[in-house]
């Protein structure tokens, strides 16, 4: 019987954390379960989800990419750059930022399977390069329409309303309207899971992640993979970057720094979605949903901004230790 609740648990005890605290906020709040504070939550988080699934790469082929927070922040600001200072063409715009993410991808794929740095220390000092890089190259300063230059000068664009309409914008869909970032994160969640789960690469990510020398010697070409899957994170880093920019209207620099502890949380809690184990695609989407209805509910209810990350890290210790309590009681019972 024992046994049986700590399975139950494993499976469904993030998903009954979520719900538990949509629940809670429901009841709280009069304004929470309407259909415009919903839409918010859910285009509040597509940001976030995406630099959770380019984590999610790079945990299944048992790496961690910490640098894309930084990925985000620069990407950010180079979007906005490429407006504001520049007034590029659109395709510019979204095609530099989403080539300066594969490129990080590439920079953390070379520290570690060129140089064999170790995953953590590897995008750990990525994470800071890239870091100095976006502050260096706004010198300090966020990017907004028409911003002043320390000479006195103007920037001559501004962000256009076309590309905000990507993160700001809504699909009709009969009375119902959905944002299209929501749409964005939505499509990203499938093909990453049909990604995953159906195609060969799919299987070749996990089964690099799995052993990486039995990988090998089943004719894996294991630092491909692994590459690949750095670059998937790094370009994913950087949509969530576009997206942030086309959402807020301006380059923020260090956009990205309170993404990446968000991003972790939402991968790690989705490991024990319907038992899982392991990272997944939908579970680092609840993971993500569990963290948007948090910050939503919490922010309606008027806490101090303080207090956020206490009941944040409360909530996801709690949902964390179902997953790890679980796995480790099942590991002692069976040796």
């Amino acid at each position: 019987m024992k046994h049986k609740l700590l399975h139950f648990l494993f499976r469904y005890g993030a998903i009954f954390v979520v719900i538990g605290v949509f629940i809670y906020f429901s009841l709280r709040l009069d304004n929470f379960l309407t259909a415009s504070n919903i839409g918010d939550i859910m285009a509040s988080i597509s940001i976030v989800t995406f630099v959770a699934l380019g984590v999610t790469f790079s945990l299944i082929v048992d790496g961690f990419d910490l640098s894309v927070g930084s990925t985000v922040s620069l990407t950010t600001v180079v979007t906005a750059s490429m407006m504001v200072w520049y007034e590029m063409p659109m395709l510019v715009v979204i095609g530099v930022p989403l080539l300066i993410g594969a490129l990080v991808g590439l920079l953390n794929a070379l520290f570690i399977i060129k140089f064999r740095i170790p995953d953590l220390l590897a995008t750990l000092a990525v994470m800071y390069i890239i870091a100095g890089i976006h502050k260096t190259y706004t010198k300090g300063y966020s990017i907004n329409d028409h911003m002043l230059f320390p000479d006195g000068s103007k920037a001559p664009g501004v962000i256009s309303t076309s590309f905000q309409t990507i993160g700001q914008g809504e699909f009709y869909i009969g009375s119902f309207t959905v944002p299209i970032p929501v749409i964005f994160m939505l499509l990203a969640i499938v093909a990453a899971h049909l990604l995953l789960r159906y195609t060969r690469f799919g299987r070749q990510l996990y089964m690099t992640g799995g052993n990486r020398e039995a990988a090998r010697l089943s004719g894996i070409r294991v630092n491909r993979i692994r590459t690949l899957a750095y670059v998937i994170s790094g370009v994913c880093a950087a949509i969530g970057g576009i997206l942030f920019t086309s959402r807020v209207g301006t380059g923020e620099i260090d956009a990205g720094a309170p993404l990446l502890m968000e991003a972790v949380a939402a991968v790690f809690v989705g490991f024990s979605v319907f038992g899982a184990g392991k990272p997944n695609v939908f579970g680092t989407f609840v993971g993500a949903l569990l963290i948007g209805v948090l910050v939503n509910g919490l922010t309606m209810m008027n806490l101090q901004y303080y207090t956020h990350d206490i009941i944040k890290g409360t909530v996801l210790v709690l949902a964390l230790s179902i997953t790890f309590y679980v796995v480790n009681r099942g590991r002692s019972s069976s040796s």
